[in-house]
């Protein structure tokens, strides 16, 4: 099996063990992908999820992100019946401070040196946004 299908195969299980939901994020022209949003640590019972992130570099700042997240929010709270979605991002990841910024998550807390970033331990932000956050 190949790298991309491999890939696949995993989102794929993960949708049909209700433990993770996952898009790509293409050019509407092309099909091409240019970055990924997922819910992760989905927990159906308790109403709550993590999202994650990425774009490649030529796809960031045109708004993309904020789009796609928007969309994977709405259907988190409106087609899922979650509560509840956190979002984390490294101290010094100004651009992921935008986006949940633009995207209404809400700072609850930093967590110290929890992450290892290029070799570097390095403090983590702990945001969330709740179905009833206007």
């Amino acid at each position: 099996m190949d790298a991309a299908t491999a890939y696949i195969a995993r989102r794929t299980a993960g949708w049909k063990r209700d433990e993770r939901c996952s898009w790509g994020v293409c050019e509407p022209t092309s099909g091409r992908m240019l970055g990924e949003v997922e819910l992760v640590n989905l927990d159906l019972p308790m109403g709550t999820a993590n999202l994650t992130c990425w774009a490649l570099p030529e796809a960031r700042g045109r708004g993309m992100s904020s789009a796609a997240v928007g969309a994977v929010v709405r259907f988190a709270f409106g087609g899922l019946g979650l509560y509840r979605v956190g979002y984390q991002w490294a101290v010094g990841n100004h651009a992921s401070g935008r986006l949940a910024a633009r995207c209404g998550f809400v700072v609850e807390g930093r967590e110290r040196s929890a992450w290892v970033v290029e070799g570097r331990r390095t403090d983590v932000m702990i945001c969330g946004r709740l179905a009833t956050d206007g």
